[in-house]
């Protein structure tokens, strides 16, 4: 059975993930003579970059996402399928999905990186990751169900587990996550929860390197170390998680930290689709491609974003896996598709690093642009700037802007909501097969 496309002269460009790297190259298409499939497991787009803020209550799930079929409800050439590829065929150049088959001219995998867990199976099981919209909305009910539970409980050593928060992964998430949190024990906790001691509420973030932020500058990871520390979260360097039960987490030098939560933000891996040949296959389970993000050994597929991995002397193990990548990339393979119709050679692509940034609560921010790092409240109005303008719809823009303002005056966000499925079990299916689906 084939997936109901309509069959007609041009060129098929089959796109598989929905996230930058897939829109940017589904929108820069949606006006050339190809006819575009966009397929994702989900029927929107999510910016990632603001999963934090829906997981700590700053912002609701709806103003950072945005239905793939209201962006191209007026491009002819271009259509939405929700689903997931379960395998690719390139000997036939087709993919199958749960709802049948469907074939392509080219194939361009931009279906991204899904959380690390190491291997180990037991963390994979206990901690709380931060990768989709859905897993943002489960850490806000998680949290704030703790925070009740604590109230409840009349066993000291039960509320210390209830109220202690565990980030693993000192990148921007878990960086921002833990800024994010403080903020909210400082300013928030002692309004809804005035019988609960801010002071309790124990914020960890945990770090394998020697520094917060490693892509970034010293300077930055100085500044960022000094901000958290500066609101009470309690920072541990060159620590290594070993094991979590779902009451202790374990590190390699022997102590543990009783906690009812930990926070998964310590990696990624790239989303493993069955068919491709082993050969092209980096580590981190990234796709190798060349210069023009032609998987390498496969002559009409293509991956661009967090799933590709483009080695040169400049980046040995591939670009670093951040938006600006995905879109880059998606924008130069975009031209080459249309320098095909025009019968005109590729452009090799090549990255133009526009910079680095994270935040660290209200007025704390670190920025690297090119030869000019700076830090705090200027680097924060740059941050709120920036991703600002990067959300997709002015209706999503004015609610995050509105809701900052709000936050910024008051403080005091009504999204403090524990919203409880009505049937568990299903939810926790339905979360399961999320995980364990490959396009994002």
């Amino acid at each position: 059975m084939r997936i109901n496309i309509p069959e007609t002269e041009q060129k098929r460009i089959v796109i598989v993930g929905g996230g930058f790297a897939g829109l940017t190259l589904a929108k820069s298409l949606r006006r050339s003579n190809y006819l575009v499939v966009l397929v994702d497991k989900n029927n929107y787009h999510q910016f990632q970059p603001l999963f934090y803020q829906v997981a700590t209550a700053g912002l609701e799930p709806s103003s950072i996402v945005y239905p793939l079929r209201k962006m191209f409800q007026k491009n002819k050439n271009t259509f939405i399928r929700v689903t997931e590829v379960q395998k690719i065929e390139p000997e036939l150049n087709r993919v199958i999905t749960p709802f049948g088959i469907l074939n392509y001219d080219y194939l361009v995998l931009a279906h991204g990186a899904d959380t690390n867990y190491f291997g180990n199976k037991k963390i994979e099981k206990n901690v709380i990751p931060m990768k989709s919209v859905s897993e943002a909305l489960a850490l806000r009910n998680i949290l704030f169900a703790d925070f009740e539970n604590a109230l409840t409980s009349d066993d000291l050593s039960e509320k210390g587990a209830y109220l202690n928060i565990v980030i693993v992964g000192g990148g921007a998430t878990g960086v921002e996550v833990a800024g994010a949190l403080a903020e909210m024990r400082k300013q928030v906790i002692p309004k809804d929860y005035p019988e609960l001691d801010g002071a309790s509420i124990g914020i960890h973030l945990i770090q394998g390197a020697d520094c917060l932020l490693s892509g970034m500058s010293t300077e930055a990871s100085t500044a960022a170390l000094k901000f958290l520390e500066g609101l009470g979260v309690e920072v541990q360097l060159n620590a290594r998680v070993i094991d979590y039960d779902g009451e202790h987490l374990a590190l390699q030098d022997g102590s543990s930290i009783a906690a009812k939560k930990v926070i998964w933000a310590a990696g990624i891996s790239g989303n493993f689709i069955e068919g491709l040949p082993k050969n092209s296959i980096t580590g981190g389970n990234r796709l190798k491609v060349n210069e023009f993000n032609q998987v390498l050994n496969l002559e009409n597929i293509f991956a661009i974003g967090d799933i590709a991995s483009m080695q040169s002397e400049t980046y040995p193990y591939g670009h670093p896996q951040v938006a600006q990548v995905a879109m880059q990339q998606a924008k130069n393979l975009s031209v080459n598709f249309k320098n095909k119709l025009n019968d005109k050679g590729p452009v090799p692509f090549i990255y133009k690093d526009l910079g680095t940034m994270a935040t660290i609560g209200r007025k704390k921010a670190v920025c690297d642009l090119g030869f000019w790092k700076f830090q705090g409240t200027f680097a924060w109005l740059v941050w709120l700037f920036v991703h600002l303008l990067q959300l997709i719809g002015f209706k999503n823009k004015l609610f995050v802007f509105l809701n900052w303002v709000w936050n910024y005056m008051f403080y005091d966000q009504s999204l403090r909501l524990i919203i409880k499925p009505k049937n568990q079990k299903r939810a926790n299916d339905i979360a399961k097969r999320e995980r364990q689906s490959s396009p994002r």
